[in-house]
């Protein structure tokens, strides 16, 4: 590495592990809430004129000995319902070039990062399902308010009955044979009925935070490995033992904070966005051309900030692997070295981004081209019983085919994608710090260093290996 590695903790570090540590607690409470009081049969099922769910029998039955406060009994009812082209000198491509087979020699040193989008994609499927599951239980948590009322207040002892009087469903009242126990409303008197809509707030903006920080996590914990593999002077034989792992590990001991702070910039811009998108969608038929004109230009300027924040996080995160110092040094020190080197940064982005797209477009016109010859029939598998005739209409599973093809190829390709960046700023940070001395020897390859003209001097010249 090139200097002694030393996480530096600050109390923005600090104040933030601790927000986002509680945020999580408060988020894990109001989903303890929503179970205990929702109940989604609401939305999943019909209710006839007394308030009893349509058709349930077997799930009636097992949902009250979970929960016990709604009890139910069934009734038979009947329900009717262009990449930009840039010019450069001769030495620029030769180092794109060099560059890029610099990457596939360090993910191919290290193919467990391959399989590290497996665990963000998981971590993302709990979040996203945490949350929607607590929305519909939240959205769900009325009880139902039963009231006895008679039909016919003249026969028997029926003039007893009051109009308030909660009641029973599952309790037959002998002694007035026409009174019955309808359903009125949902309880919305409680403490959590009352602050429903506050409790759902803060479930999307949890679920924003949680989300944000996972990506972070693991663009972090890339970073930190392959930061291991540039930063070893003799390849590979000074590249540490499980390289990912001590960085996933680095990453939730020290950087939690950091990585928490820089996930809630995100996420504040995105409530932002999503305010606005919610403010235009309600005054669309009373805007005029210059209030229209005017919420566009906010739109826009968010979306742009949004993206810039997202490629400062990012590079904040590379710097945090490297030096393990706070959020906000990171990103200073990452956006300064970018901004010293903006022509090579212009061009080896491109470059870079342009040999992912290839691989991203090969990949998925290659897995469609083969889902439309096996679905249309054209080509059989020797022991499969799959005939084209038991497909109505053969493009859908074509293109859910390549609708997953292409998510799979951009998860394993972010890996190459936080190689390229990670690799990039470790090489600027080579050239900065280092002048090929024996007490600051470069770290780059041969390769490089002969395209840039730059050469270990003294024993160990050379040493910077591939």
């Amino acid at each position: 590495m090139p200097s002694v590695w030393a996480p530096e903790f600050s109390c923005t570090d600090i104040i933030c592990c601790v927000l986002f540590i509680v945020v999580i607690l408060g988020y894990m409470a109001v989903g303890i809430l929503a179970w205990l009081y929702g109940d989604p049969r609401h939305v999943l099922y019909p209710r006839n004129s007394t308030g009893m769910f349509c058709g349930l029998h077997i799930l009636a039955h097992a949902y009250t000995h979970t929960h016990t406060h709604t009890h139910t009994h069934t009734q038979p009812c009947i329900v009717t319902n262009i990449l930009p082209i840039l010019r450069y000198n001769l030495t620029f491509q030769h180092t794109s070039c060099n560059y890029v087979a610099l990457f596939h020699r360090a993910v191919s040193h290290m193919m467990s990062t391959l399989f590290y989008p497996l665990i963000t994609f998981v971590l993302l499927v709990v979040c996203v399902a945490y949350w929607g599951i607590t929305a519909l239980y939240l959205a769900t948590s009325g009880i139902p308010v039963y009231k006895v009322v008679a039909l016919n207040s003249t026969q028997d002892n029926c003039g007893q009955i009051s109009s308030n009087e909660t009641c029973d469903p599952q309790v037959n009242y002998l002694w007035c044979r026409s009174a019955r126990c309808i359903f009125i409303k949902y309880n919305n008197e409680g403490l959590l009925q009352r602050n429903l809509f506050n409790l759902q707030i803060y479930n999307g903006v949890a679920f924003l935070w949680c989300v944000n920080f996972v990506i972070a996590m693991g663009q972090c914990s890339l970073a930190g490995a392959f930061a291991s593999y540039y930063w070893a002077l003799n390849k590979p034989s000074d590249i540490p033992t499980f390289p990912l792992s001590q960085a996933f590990i680095r990453t939730i001991r020290y950087h939690v904070g950091s990585l928490a702070f820089g996930a809630l910039i995100l996420t504040l811009i995105q409530i932002i966005r999503i305010i606005l998108e919610y403010l235009d969608h309600k005054t669309r038929a009373a805007q005029n051309p210059c209030s229209r004109f005017l919420m566009c230009c906010l739109k826009c300027c968010f979306w742009c900030l949004e993206k810039f924040i997202k490629f400062l996080n990012r590079n904040a995160y590379i710097m945090i692997a490297v030096y393990g110092k706070n959020f906000c040094v990171s990103a200073k020190n990452a956006f300064m070295l970018l901004m010293r080197n903006i022509v090579r940064v212009v061009v080896l982005d491109k470059v870079t981004d342009l040999l992912l797209f290839f691989g991203k477009m090969l990949v998925v016109g290659g897995v469609g081209v083969l889902a439309f010859f096996f679905f249309s029939g054209r080509i059989r598998l020797p022991s499969s019983n799959f005939r084209t005739e038991m497909l109505n209409y053969y493009w859908m599973p074509i293109i859910v085919v390549v609708v997953g093809a292409y998510l799979i190829a951009h998860g394993f390709f972010s890996v190459y994608s936080m190689c390229v960046d990670t690799l990039f700023l470790c090489f600027l940070e080579d050239l900065e710090r280092h002048d090929g001395t024996m007490q600051k020897p470069y770290y780059m390859s041969k390769n490089l260093m002969k395209i840039l003209k730059k050469k270990n001097r003294g024993p160990k010249n050379g040493e910077g290996k591939d």
